[in-house]
This record gives structure tokens, C-alpha cells and sequence, in this order.
């Protein structure tokens, strides 16, 4: 299992970071940054594997839309990095916090074993890591230098609301957990014997009542699946996820639907054994009110309003840069005040010499 996690995480890689780095060509200069050829097709590579892996129906198209851009985005990559620095952004609590979730996701006793299995997958941890850090620092560069300042008024929040209710319609549902307590006949017992039946039964419907009052009582009813229950969700705490009315037995569909959220019922029989189920969450059905989506409207006003103050904010970062891209490459988030490094006499020089000693063979 930890190899089939290990390899879902590791699998989207560059390659670069699962083989020795190689000096090459170099076909941008951003600042005191480089951008090599390598760099640039391991990204087109990783573009087309991200289109692949969306199911889109004509995955071609979509790559020649956004491979023109691949470019621009690893300027804008070290644009953001460099923006970090300045602002003492280092990345170094959030890539712990997010290296030990992985380590718990796979089951992991510490980050040494996560070093050693990605290791044994051929993967520089090193390099690993580094990436995920350039990925949380510039996340947190745009949202202080431009997420900060895209709080959508009450004006925004209330057109959006108007203009999306056919959108914001929705069916009524609920989430649902359970313990099960299964219903268990003693080793050795007579398969046909309906006294050993009957016990076995009321056995598991005593556990369950118990377990019921204690839940009553106080006890978490997540805790208590995880400790007690002995059904599939068990490690979830019982999570089922969500339902819509008529989906499950009527009975159970009357029951469970006329409760409200964190309700819990009775135990109930079924052909496994005892079922405590609980509601965790109850959703109406229709357009809900403007209050109950306010944060989900929220981050929808966000998401347009991010891409293209982005663009302005890298812009102006390019702007005050010095970026020197090289003949044959295009850099589409360009902006026509961008200054080009003034290469003087004393650099073509020794340009031209290091040249020389490459084609003779010397570097």
C-alpha cells in the first residue's frame, strides 16, 4: 500500500529529480537566476502529462494553447522566488508540516523512512523537497502581495448571488456515518443451530445499545467508530459521505432524512449485525440563502479576480527586472517596458571566449 501511495505522489516528478543534473544550455536569465533548456521541456512535459491525467476531450488542443505560455510561467516561477527573499518568505515551518502529512498519509513511522522510500524509488528527496518549497513560498507571495487585496465587497458578494441562483440550486442531502457491530456466532458453533443465532444477536444488539449510551452520554461518535465499530468506514470514523433523498431503503431513507445535523438513531438491524448511524450534515433542497453560501460565493469572486491582477503583479515584477531571453525562445507575458540587460564589451568578450573553449572541447 505504501509503495502504490509513494508511487502516486512521486509519479508527477520531473525527471530531473530521479537522475544526476546535467550543465546545459541556458535559455533565460532572470536577475541572478537561470532558466535552462531542460527546465523548459521537462515543463512542456509535465503540461502534457497534466492535460492527459484531466480527461479532456481533445488533450492536443489543449496542450498547444497553454505550451506557448511554459516559458512565461517558469519566468514568472523565479520571479515570485526571488519577490520571497525580499520578503523574508522562507517556506522552512509549512514544507515540515506538509512532509509530515505525506508521512502520515503513507503510513510512515518518520521523515528519515520518507527520505529512504523515496529514495528506493530513485527520486532525490533533496530536490523533492526544494520543489515543494518554491511551490508553498510563491503561493504565499501571491497571497500577500495579491490575494490580500481581493476581498469582495457585500456589493460583489450580493450581484454574484443574483446572477447564480439557477447555479446555486441544489437537492437535499445529507452526510451519514455509522458503527456496525457485527453479528458474530462463537468459533465451533452449529451453523444451522438458531439458539447459537439468536445469542450471537442479541450479543451484538447488547454491544450496541451500550456503546449508543455511552455515545449519549458524551463520547464521540468519530472516536467511537474508529475504537469500536467493526465495518469498513471504521478508520474514518464512520464517514459514509453524502446522500440524496431516494437514494437509499425507504425505511431507512424516511429515518435518516427526518433528522437533523449531529442527530444520532436508535441501533438498527440490519443484515450484518447493529447499526448506530448519525447525520453529520443536513442540506435543504432549493436556493439556499445569501448567508448560508456568503464564503463559497466568496471564493468564487476570488478565483476571477486572481488571474488577471496576477498577470499585472508579475508584470510590474518584470518591469523591474532584468530578464535576457535567448534568440528562438518567447517569453508571452512580456511587457513592452521590460528593460534588456546591456551586455558590455568586457562580457561579450568573455562570452566569445567561453564560446571558443566549448567548441575546442576544453569545457
Amino acid at each position: 500500500m505504501k509503495k502504490l501511495i509513494l508511487a502516486a505522489v512521486f509519479s508527477i516528478l520531473p525527471a530531473s529529480l530521479c537522475a544526476d543534473s546535467v550543465i546545459e544550455e541556458i535559455i533565460a536569465r532572470v536577475n541572478n537566476s537561470v532558466i535552462t533548456r531542460s527546465e523548459f521541456v521537462r515543463s512542456k512535459d509535465q503540461l502534457k502529462q497534466e492535460i492527459q491525467a484531466t480527461g479532456v476531450a481533445d488533450p492536443e488542443k489543449e496542450y498547444a494553447q497553454k505550451e506557448r505560455d511554459s516559458l512565461r510561467d517558469l519566468i514568472d516561477q523565479q520571479l515570485l522566488l526571488e519577490k520571497a527573499k525580499d520578503l523574508e518568505i522562507t517556506g522552512d515551518a509549512e514544507i515540515v508540516k506538509r512532509l509530515d502529512e505525506m508521512r502520515k498519509q503513507m503510513g510512515l513511522a518518520s521523515l528519515e523512512d520518507l527520505e529512504k522510500a523515496a529514495q528506493a524509488q530513485g527520486v532525490s528527496f533533496e530536490e523533492f523537497k526544494q520543489n515543494m518549497k518554491n511551490s508553498i513560498v510563491t503561493e504565499e507571495v501571491i497571497g500577500r502581495e495579491v490575494g490580500q487585496h481581493l476581498q469582495p465587497t457585500h456589493e460583489e458578494i450580493e450581484k454574484f448571488y443574483n446572477e447564480h441562483k439557477s447555479e446555486l440550486d441544489r437537492p437535499e442531502q445529507i452526510r451519514l456515518s455509522e458503527i456496525l457491530l457485527a453479528v458474530k456466532k462463537p468459533t465451533g458453533t452449529d451453523a444451522a443451530d438458531p439458539a447459537a443465532d439468536e445469542k450471537a444477536a442479541a450479543d451484538a444488539e447488547a454491544k450496541a445499545k451500550d456503546l449508543l449510551a455511552k455515545i449519549n452520554g458524551g463520547l464521540a461518535f468519530d472516536e467511537a467508530a474508529k475504537k469500536f465499530s467493526e465495518g469498513p468506514t471504521a478508520q474514518q470514523g464512520g464517514d459514509l459521505g453524502y446522500f440524496k433523498r431516494g437514494t437509499l431503503a425507504k425505511g431507512l431513507d424516511d429515518l435518516v432524512f427526518g433528522m437533523k445535523a449531529n442527530a444520532v438513531t436508535d441501533t438498527v438491524r440490519t443484515k450484518q449485525g447493529f447499526v448506530i448511524m448519525k447525520v453529520t450534515e443536513h442540506t435543504p433542497g432549493g436556493i439556499p440563502a445569501m448567508k448560508d453560501v456568503t464564503q463559497q460565493i466568496q471564493g468564487a469572486i476570488y478565483r476571477q479576480k486572481l488571474q488577471p491582477a496576477l498577470r499585472v503583479y508579475l508584470t510590474k515584477l518584470r518591469e523591474d527586472a532584468f530578464i535576457d531571453i535567448k534568440q528562438g525562445y518567447v517569453d508571452s507575458g512580456a511587457s513592452p517596458n521590460q528593460t534588456k540587460p546591456q551586455i558590455t564589451t568586457t562580457q561579450a568578450a568573455g562570452a566569445k571566449e567561453l564560446k571558443k573553449k566549448k567548441k575546442l572541447g576544453i569545457l
